[in-house]
């Protein structure tokens, strides 16, 4: 049984850690989080520790860890704590479990590389993607097919006022839209297709963010927002706010399902020296970084979505 700990406990992601937790057959010590409406905890572990305050919660694991013993420190916290939290919990003599994005610039990645060789802890994050049944069978089959494709990714998930008065749409806390709710689509795109080569943005706005981008199998014009008025109008006559479209040379790429388990998988892999390390995510993370800083524009084709609403 592995000792873990958890940042970020009153946040939406969360519970997915707890149970991931629990269904490995583990035991989570102590939670953290500013806000105290995480009655959630009493759902899976009712016994662990819970505190407001980041230095409480620090000094009560170094007791813990002396006594006995802690492995891993889980970070769901907001994105711009992911950075100084990861080497609070390698310091600390553990290894780190960070949802993405796992920090928002690449010279940070190559600091906590140094800091894993210093301390000889590890540092993990959460690549949910990599291990949906869905998208391993598409790999396999893109491999065995070869070529060049053309792939076009809409993503549109419709977010209230809140979004635009919280750290998340700021870009120094939460490193902007692309960021946010596009890293783990970039990641996807470039472990299935390889390394970006090109990347163009054609719009970056605080509700849309949109670009082409060149990897080494494959052409993609992608677009992300967060306004739902972009959920094509016979979806939206529905009631639905969302919408998530992945074609790869026209042809859809269904994967609405089976997320319910994939953290835990991710956390099965982890606990077996198999997960997700720092270099898995480089690519993303400088893919990200550069969509926050590269000027609008370019001359590959713009995403139809860009012509709406």
């Amino acid at each position: 049984m592995k000792h873990f700990a958890l940042t970020g406990a009153a946040g939406y992601i969360a519970p997915r850690h707890m149970k991931a937790i629990k269904d490995t057959g583990n035991v989570l010590v102590a939670a953290l989080d500013p806000f105290e409406s995480v009655g959630i905890i009493d759902s899976y572990f009712p016994e662990a520790e819970f505190f407001t305050e980041p230095e409480a919660f620090e000094a009560y694991l170094e007791e813990a860890r002396a006594a006995e013993g802690l492995d891993y420190v889980s970070i769901a916290a907001p994105n711009y704590l992911h950075y100084p939290q990861i080497r609070m919990s390698l310091r600390l003599g553990a290894d780190a479990l960070c949802e993405k994005p796992l920090v928002l610039g690449e010279d940070e990645l190559d600091r906590l590389a140094a800091l894993e060789a210093e301390t000889g802890h590890r540092v993990w994050t959460v690549l949910q993607l990599r291990v949906h049944p869905a998208l391993v069978a598409l790999r396999e089959k893109l491999a065995a097919e070869g070529g060049h494709k053309k792939v076009v990714l809409t993503y549109v998930t419709g977010r209230g006022k809140w979004y635009l008065k919280s750290w998340k749409s700021d870009v120094k806390k939460s490193g902007g839209l692309a960021t946010n709710i596009g890293v783990h689509f970039f990641d996807m795109l470039a472990w299935l297709f390889g390394d970006v080569q090109q990347l163009e943005v054609h719009a970056r706005e605080e509700q849309v963010v949109a670009g082409y981008m060149e990897l080494e199998r494959a052409e993609v014009s992608w677009f992300l927002a967060i306004d739902d008025r972009y959920v094509p109008t016979e979806l939206r006559a529905q009631g639905q706010r969302t919408y998530r479209s992945i074609t790869v040379d026209g042809e859809e790429i269904e994967f609405s399902g089976g997320f319910t388990d994939l953290h835990t998988e991710v956390y099965r892999r982890t606990l077996a020296g198999q997960g997700f390390g720092l270099e898995d995510t480089r690519t993303a993370i400088r893919t990200t970084e550069r969509i926050r800083t590269l000027k609008p524009g370019g001359r590959a084709p713009r995403h139809p979505f860009l012509e709406r609403p």
